[in-house]
């Protein structure tokens, strides 16, 4: 398995912002983007891509800070937090879609993604990205972990054309109750669109090494994460 890091140009023109890549062991693969934490493209991240990689996707990190401070990689301790809730608060979120969008461009355009399949995948404010790249982007298949104030973007729903699946912490202090049921009560039954809630679990529940880490619910989730991209085409 191989990995670097490369450049993409911004589309509104305003500059390049790097990602990291991660290729699999055959060297080919379907695409994935992952849409990183509030942490930059940390190790963590960058450790989440390799295990996909191999699996056998080619993956993708792009650096979603860029435009605030390049090559952002924050640990989790308390200064740490601090900083990346101030680097959250100032985040430009319509360009930081855009991003996304570039990065699954960029993926779609490689020689190593088969079929010019790509999928995303997010965690933590990258849930919500995640969610919002099945409403923005033309991405195959869409995957959120415990995205954060998704319960403020269903407006767009009606937009989503491919699937999505929405992993969710019962018990996730950044998406309470009312946000949780609000998202439930919204998108259930609707086409494309999957639901799963995992009781007695918070946040970043699927983060090894975390707090909160439990690796069935981890286990579980990641089964149907990769379920839904075989589904989608990303084989």
């Amino acid at each position: 398995m191989a990995s670097q890091y490369i450049d993409m140009k911004a589309a509104d023109g305003s500059g390049s912002f790097r990602g990291y890549l991660a290729l699999p062991p055959s060297g080919t693969g379907p695409g994935l983007v992952i849409a990183q934490e509030i942490f930059g493209v940390n190790k963590t991240m960058r450790d989440v891509a390799d295990a996909y990689a191999a699996e056998g996707y080619v993956v993708l990190v792009p650096d979603i800070f860029w435009r605030q401070e390049p090559n952002v990689e924050l640990g989790y301790t308390e200064a740490d937090w601090q900083r990346a809730m101030a680097f959250y608060g100032r985040f430009d979120e319509a360009k930081g879609m855009e991003d996304i969008q570039t990065a699954i461009t960029t993926l779609r355009a490689r020689p190593e993604v088969r079929n010019h399949k790509v999928g995303t995948v997010g965690f933590c404010l990258g849930g919500k990205l995640a969610y919002l790249a099945a409403c923005r982007t033309d991405a195959d298949v869409s995957v959120g972990y415990y995205g954060v104030g998704i319960d403020a973007a269903l407006g767009e729903a009606d937009n989503i054309r491919k699937p999505l699946v929405l992993h969710i912490a019962e018990l996730d202090k950044f998406c309470p109750p009312e946000a949780r049921d609000k998202i439930l009560k919204t998108l259930a039954g609707r086409p494309h669109i999957t639901l799963d809630v995992y009781p007695g679990q918070d946040h970043a529940f699927a983060r090894v090494g975390g707090d909160h880490y439990d690796k069935a619910s981890a286990d579980l989730a990641h089964e149907r994460t990769v379920g839904a991209f075989k589904a989608a085409g990303l084989v």
